[in-house]
């Protein structure tokens, strides 16, 4: 009984973790202002960019770890080359 409650419990577990993971979003499928919005209801996101490539895009300088800050980085979206969106990065005028 105690096994059998167990494996239940296991197969559960797996099973909502599985519900809960999503794919990484694409910003090449989608236009910059949904990008922008996405980054901007989550606070950070990390999205595929290339066919091998991905980036963490964050809506401002709370969101990256020292000594980093956010700074404007362009991105291909389906709609634009050159979508302008936050990512850290070291700071430049940091020593």
């Amino acid at each position: 009984m105690l096994f059998r409650s167990a494996v239940t419990a296991a197969v559960l577990a797996a099973l909502s973790s599985a519900a809960l993971a999503q794919a990484r979003p694409d910003a090449r499928g989608m236009t910059c202002g949904d990008v922008r919005a996405l980054i901007g209801s989550r606070g950070a996101v990390v999205m595929t960019t290339g066919q091998y490539t991905y980036d963490r895009f964050v809506a401002g300088t709370g969101y990256c770890a020292l000594p980093e800050v956010a700074l404007p980085v362009a991105i291909r979206t389906r709609d634009s080359d050159s979508c302008v969106v936050y990512a850290c990065r070291p700071d430049p005028f940091e020593e």
